[in-house]
């Protein structure tokens, strides 16, 4: 068995900062020493030590919303080179979005999802299972001790994805017993947008038009359609990637364990604003757009609140040439994952959030959220999913580091003060300073219900 001990570091856990020593015992953490605490020789002798002073020790990530690509669409990305990004981000499990080819909907495409993940990942892993008008008998005879949740495109959408008949709506929302998580644009007021801004302005929009076409009312529409289904019905509802100010009002600011209707928000809709468009055009092109500043500064004042439940990525990589062209043609998403963490301890370092909120909105909120088994805190007993971070003086974040198979990122020259050091995935040092193990570690995530 393999014992590692991570010697004076700076945690930060549970809303608290403090100076302790970390022991890995295999795939757990079998105990944690206080700095007052005097470690046995014993210990010190048959153990690898890294010291860490100077460091900060936090949970792994668990980014509970990526687009891996695989199967089908692996010439923009895969399960080895994204969950590599993922480590060097200190993202030590991830959640795979079902719109895939092909599309995870059915429970043998979610096996063979489960199976290439087994073969290729190095983080830890969980796969949606996607709705479709039509595949509710799926649905219902799931495992979600495996599965986190199930995916719900309440708007435009690849394929056949778009849920938008009410009786499958009624459906799906008054007979699952799982966790309903959507994709929430109103495919009726794009629609409509868009027809008035070509009309106006014809089809080579400007990239900027994006957030005029996916606009506010649209998101609030279909938020508020589901929250009506979800309050009516009892179910438990995640609303994915709240990008505006308005949408905020169909929350509630309690604990998370009280709730039934929870919220997340992603790095780029609170580092970003229709500002951008004009200097980074399609590279921050999104489903659902980025959207004002006051949209923004909204929803980082509710990450400090109980109103947004976790923060997460939509790390979803196209090819470059798949990003050219206008308004209408360019591929919506980005690659995120591997600076997703960096971004948030910046935003800290410049007062949007304390550290004790990075940690608990991107490791213990999405631990708890989705019921994952000993994940997303360092405590005695938990699986060793961690990430030692070192701040410093202030970089750019470069072009050459992007480990994402396309080669590129919306963040590209943003100034960060934190790197990653190292990461462990279940008690197995899997990046060390810019260099991976040949060790795999991972494995598949599992949940309480």
């Amino acid at each position: 068995m393999q014992k590692c001990l991570i010697q004076n570091a700076t945690l930060i856990n549970e809303g608290k900062i403090f100076k302790a020593s970390v022991l890995i015992e295999g795939e757990y953490i079998s105990r944690i020493f206080a700095e007052e605490d005097s470690i046995p020789t014993e210990v010190l002798k048959r153990c690898q030590v890294i010291q860490a002073e100077a460091c900060f020790l936090l949970p792994g990530v668990i980014d509970t919303h990526v687009h891996f690509r695989e199967p089908g669409l692996t010439h923009k990305a895969d399960m080895l080179s994204e969950s590599r990004a993922a480590l060097a981000g200190g993202v030590t499990s991830f959640f795979d979005m079902p719109n895939t080819i092909p599309q995870t909907t059915s429970l043998a495409a979610w096996e063979q999802k489960t199976d290439l993940a087994a073969e290729h990942s190095m983080a830890n892993y969980a796969f949606y299972l996607g709705a479709t008008n039509t595949n509710l008998p799926e649905l219902l005879k799931a495992d979600y001790s495996r599965i986190p949740a199930v995916k719900l495109f309440m708007g435009a959408s690849t394929g056949n994805m778009l849920v938008d008949e009410s009786s499958a709506l009624k459906e799906i929302f008054s007979n699952l017993n799982a966790l309903i998580a959507i994709h929430a644009e109103s495919e009726s007021i794009i629609r409509q947008n868009k027809e008035r801004y070509t009309a106006q302005a014809g089809t080579e929009l400007p990239i900027r038009y994006h957030s005029l076409i996916r606009d506010t009312e649209a998101c609030y529409r279909s938020s508020a359609q589901a929250v009506e289904w979800a309050t009516k019905y009892g179910s438990r509802l995640h609303i994915l990637h709240l990008s505006t100010q308005s949408e905020l009002s169909l929350l509630q600011d309690r604990a998370l364990e009280e709730k039934k209707i929870t919220a997340e928000v992603c790095v780029h809709h609170m580092w970003f604003d229709d500002r951008d468009y004009d200097r980074l055009g399609a590279a921050i092109k999104w489903n659902p757009s980025v959207k004002s500043e006051a949209d923004k500064m909204a929803l980082r004042a509710a990450v400090n609140t109980n109103l947004i439940d976790v923060v997460a990525t939509d790390h979803s990589p196209h090819l470059w040439s798949e990003k050219e062209g206008s308004c209408l043609k360019a591929a919506s998403g980005a690659p995120a994952i591997q600076f997703g963490l960096l971004l948030m301890l910046e935003l800290s370092d410049r007062g949007a959030f304390s550290l004790s909120t990075v940690v608990e909105k991107m490791c213990h909120a999405p631990a708890r959220l989705f019921r994952i088994a000993k994940r997303g805190f360092i405590r005695e007993g938990y699986y060793a999913d961690l990430t030692l971070l070192k701040p410093g003086d202030e970089r750019k974040l470069k072009k050459e580091e992007i480990i994402s198979k396309c080669g590129w990122s919306p963040y590209e020259d943003e100034n960060v003060h934190w790197r990653v050091q190292k990461t462990f995935v279940n008690g197995t040092l899997v990046y060390d300073e810019g260099r991976f193990t040949q060790l795999k570690a991972a494995r598949a995530l599992e949940f309480t219900i």
